[in-house]
């Protein structure tokens, strides 16, 4: 049998409930660019190869044990600058021995998890 081809990107879709708050907060607060906007559903571009989307679905906003991990060199920095815009810090920048990472943790207008963490180990994401 033969292998599919590899997956190319990697977009996490949100519900929200209110499309322009939310928009606000990922394209302006957090910077990221918007590459498609569909009417109920805008998606951002993170990185090179990975998205987030969010879409308008009112009373359909389940943020249990979801988290949005967005990975930087410079968590101190996102944290001076989420909390000047006001965003909720949930935990402040700390270290976690554990997995060798630095983070913190937030909440986006519809109340999903948004950590910002940096990885000790320069070689996390060398396939094992």
């Amino acid at each position: 049998m033969t292998k599919p081809r590899p997956f190319t990107e990697q977009i996490t879709f949100l519900s929200v409930e209110e499309l322009p708050r939310s928009a606000a907060f990922y394209g302006e607060t957090l910077g990221l660019s918007l590459v498609v906007d569909q009417g109920d559903c805008r998606i951002y571009r993170v990185t090179d190869d990975a998205y987030l989307g969010v879409c308008t679905r009112p009373g359909r906003t389940e943020t249990e044990g979801v988290i949005v991990t967005l990975v930087t060199d410079d968590v101190d920095g996102w944290h001076n600058q989420l909390v000047t815009a006001g965003v909720e810090c949930v935990q402040p920048p700390s270290s976690h021995p554990k997995y060798a990472i630095y983070q913190a943790f937030y909440h986006d207008p519809d109340g999903h998890l948004i950590e910002i963490q940096r990885f000790g180990d320069p070689e996390w994401c060398r396939p094992i």
